[in-house]
């Protein structure tokens, strides 16, 4: 697939690249580190990943060339308000599986493609349905150390997916970090729109 610009994925998250690497584009990674993450605490639901992906793109504004093309992007799970981020510790892996554990929540993508000229940000959300984890499984997964580099302390593509996930509505690739399908479309039309 040709396009008009050279991609930047601007994302240290192996499934991110992966993910994209799967959409046949060539890509390069560049990562600006220190960006605030944080939000506005009046935002709720899609508009906070939305936020965060605008602000991780600014940075790369001054600096990208006119055949450059950075795709930036953030990642929530919420459930009842809350957002759950990547968990601080083993305790709060803990606590966000228990809370998700038996119910429904969302997970929320927020994408932002941008060049020297134009920007676009777009949501796509996932809702997912947990089966009710015991604490020997919950425990299980956290030891392992696989929760503590993801939104909502889990990974639908691991262990805890396999055995835990009763059903989802909405795009898989989502919940692993990236809605390519949409992500697709919404190249070519930023492309076509040029």
């Amino acid at each position: 697939m040709e396009l008009p610009y050279r991609i930047i994925l601007a994302s240290n998250s192996p499934r991110r690249r992966e993910l994209l690497g799967g959409l046949g584009l060539d890509f390069t990674v560049k990562v600006i580190d220190g960006i605030d993450e944080s939000w506005p605490h009046d935002l709720k639901g899609e508009d906070i990943p939305l936020y965060i992906s605008r602000e991780k793109a600014a940075p790369y504004k001054s600096i990208i060339t006119p055949d450059e093309l950075v795709i930036t992007a953030d990642t929530i799970v919420y459930v009842d308000g809350e957002v759950l981020g990547k968990p601080a510790d083993k305790a709060d892996a803990v606590r966000m599986l228990k809370l998700i554990s038996g119910r429904w929540h969302e997970v929320i993508t927020g994408v932002t493609l941008m060049t020297a000229e134009r920007e676009r940000s777009f949501a796509v959300t996932t809702k997912v349905k947990f089966c009710n984890l015991t604490d020997a499984e919950i425990n299980r997964y956290v030891e392992s150390g696989l929760p503590m580099d993801k939104a909502g302390a889990y990974g639908i593509q691991e262990w805890i997916g396999y055995v835990g996930v009763e059903a989802i509505e909405g795009s898989y690739f989502n919940v692993v970090g990236l809605p390519v399908q949409r992500l697709y479309r919404e190249l070519m039309n930023f492309c076509k729109n040029e």
